[in-house]
């Protein structure tokens, strides 16, 4: 069944309206209790209906901010909705914030009600609010002094009514603020309408139907954390309303078995996720006989001539048909029956990485997307696959190169600007003398070739300027460093320093000292790395990561300072 969201004017509005259209469809798989549950359109729409009645009896109004802390699950999705459709605004945060993490966002929004997943982010929540509290915290699970979900959920809803009422919501509403997860400063709240997250629907909605995907009963496998950006938009509200069913991951860890278990016929995720998938490949194949390897590294070897060039002879296409059969076809079955793509999004995929994917038959899209647009912009497709990009903008975004190089976005995904950060909003939306819409600045900087694909080169702000006056991208380096198979993580230095030092995470077992060598035989004299030094690894624990798996280089660098000094 096909279904046009252009009618809907809210998301609240689509997500009940599509669920009076296929009540019995499944749209949620999540695992309890050692099974996989599902829960229906309809379930979710009573659900939903709920859940509004308990906030509006707990006395959330319209522009009220709700904090939404919880990890993927059924619930999450219901609370989300159900905040927006009452007219409030849904702030969803990492469960892995730190309490002043949660303190800060708590301030800055101003937000009186908050929902918690656990006892123990609730707590958290608690302690982040400090002596004056919290009007308002319901807890999913038993916790003192909060207000049970079971309870919130089991207030009767008038479903009908609710439906009837979401359809007023405009589209110029605002639906959440989502926190920046901060590689600088601190985060600022970006204000996402409802147009926005409707607009990427909207936008990504035809290259799911022309792939077969929409409303066919292809499922979602969903790991990514739904308080992200993105996954908050993709699997929240996109997939869905594209008749796609999100199943939530019990991990990353259990992937492999859940890409056999599950068949997903896509999934989404960070680079770091298929450099973990190709070193996974990679120390299996250690394990077979020589033979076995050589036969392997020539797939990849013709695979990547069949996308690069030169093009293959007769007798390298008659090898390259019996490798599709003893090498591509075993892979491509490691990710189950049904997989048509895995699009990578986040941060910059290093072309090598899903070169080496592509090379095998697994079929690996980059894309492109901000917090502040929506966040979806842009994406490859299996057609039209073109690694060293991330593709050309989906329909209704614009894009153009500003005269400094930086990249500019028009569209109604365009967030309305950060919450009260006049400076900040003034910063990152300008419209021209002339023109009524404003251009988002992203501040990435890159290029647009003749079919409208975007190159996406460096972060305008990140720049390192040496003692001798060199521009040295830092983002370039630690790409090249981390596509060693000898380098977990890494990140560079040099502002206002005779030259580069590097800070490596070797990966376990490896010494990083030839890794480091082969770089800087890729690398221009000013861009070479002087000194290097090992430092424990980066986590989401100690704050150098994001929950999305970037590091965060500021904390990285005022942490290591002692070290930097001393490879000076």
């Amino acid at each position: 069944m096909n279904e046009d969201t252009a009618r809907w004017s809210s998301l609240p509005g689509m997500m009940l309206g599509l669920a009076a259209r296929n009540p019995d469809q499944p749209m949620i798989r999540h695992w309890q209790g050692g099974a996989w549950r599902r829960t229906t359109w309809r379930d979710f729409a009573l659900a939903v209906a709920n859940v509004a009645a308990g906030l509006r009896a707990q006395g959330v109004s319209p522009g009220d901010r709700v904090v939404l802390v919880s990890d993927s699950r059924p619930e999450f999705l219901v609370a989300d909705t159900a905040i927006m459709a009452v007219g409030a605004v849904t702030v969803p945060t990492y469960t892995t914030n730190t309490v002043s993490d949660h303190a800060h966002i708590l301030r800055d929004s101003g937000a009186r009600a908050a929902i918690a997943s656990t006892a123990r982010l609730a707590e958290r929540l608690h302690e982040a609010a400090g002596p004056d509290g919290l009007d308002l915290l319901i807890c999913m699970e038993e916790a003192k002094g909060t207000i049970p979900w079971p309870s919130l959920a089991a207030t009767p809803g008038d479903l009908a009514m609710l439906v009837a009422e979401v359809q007023h919501i405009p589209e110029g509403r605002l639906a959440c603020l989502i926190y920046t997860s901060g590689t600088g400063g601190l985060p600022k709240g970006v204000m996402l309408p409802h147009r926005a997250m409707l607009a990427n629907t909207e936008g990504v909605r035809p290259f799911l139907r022309r792939l077969g995907l929409e409303w066919s009963g292809a499922c979602y496998l969903s790991f990514l954390p739904l308080s992200h950006a993105y996954e908050h938009t993709v699997g929240g509200f996109l997939f869905p309303a594209c008749g796609i069913e999100v199943v939530f991951s019990r991990g990353a860890e259990r992937l492999a078995a859940e890409f056999q278990e599950i068949g997903p016929s896509i999934i989404t995720a960070v680079p770091r996720l298929f450099e973990v998938l190709r070193g996974r490949i990679l120390a299996g194949l250690e394990k077979e006989k020589p033979w076995k390897r050589k036969l392997f590294e020539r797939a990849v070897t013709l695979g990547l001539r069949k996308m690069d060039g030169p093009p293959l002879g007769l007798l390298e296409r008659l090898e390259d048909a019996v490798l599709e059969r003893l090498v591509r076809a075993k892979v491509r079955a490691r990710f189950g029956p049904r997989l048509v793509a895995m699009v990578s999004g986040g941060a910059r995929l290093d072309p090598d990485l899903s070169g080496f994917f592509l090379a095998l038959g697994v079929t690996v899209l980059q894309g492109y997307g901000q917090t502040e647009a929506g966040p979806v912009v842009s994406v490859n497709l299996p057609w039209d696959n073109h690694r060293r990009t991330v593709g050309a903008p989906v329909k209704g975004v614009q894009a153009r190169i500003a005269e400094d190089g930086e990249l500019l976005l028009r569209g109604p995904l365009v967030m309305d600007g950060y919450w009260a950060d006049p400076d900040s909003t003034a910063r990152a939306l300008s419209t021209p003398p002339g023109e009524s819409e404003p251009w988002l600045h992203t501040g990435d900087v890159g290029r647009i070739d003749e079919a409208g694909r975007i190159t996406i080169t460096d972060r305008k702000k990140d720049f390192i300027k040496t003692l001798g006056g060199d521009m040295v991208s830092p983002a370039r380096i630690e790409t090249l460093l981390m596509a060693e198979p000898e380098i977990a993580q890494a990140v560079v230095a040099g502002e206002g320093r005779p030259g580069i030092v590097a800070l490596v995470v070797p990966a376990e077992g490896a010494s990083a000292e030839k890794a480091v060598q082969r770089i800087n035989g890729k690398l221009s004299g000013p861009e070479r790395i002087r000194k290097w030094a090992t430092v424990p690894p980066f986590t989401v624990e100690d704050g150098t990561l994001t929950p999305t798996m970037k590091v965060k280089r500021r904390i990285v660098l005022e942490r290591n300072a002692a070290a930097i000094d001393d490879l000076y």
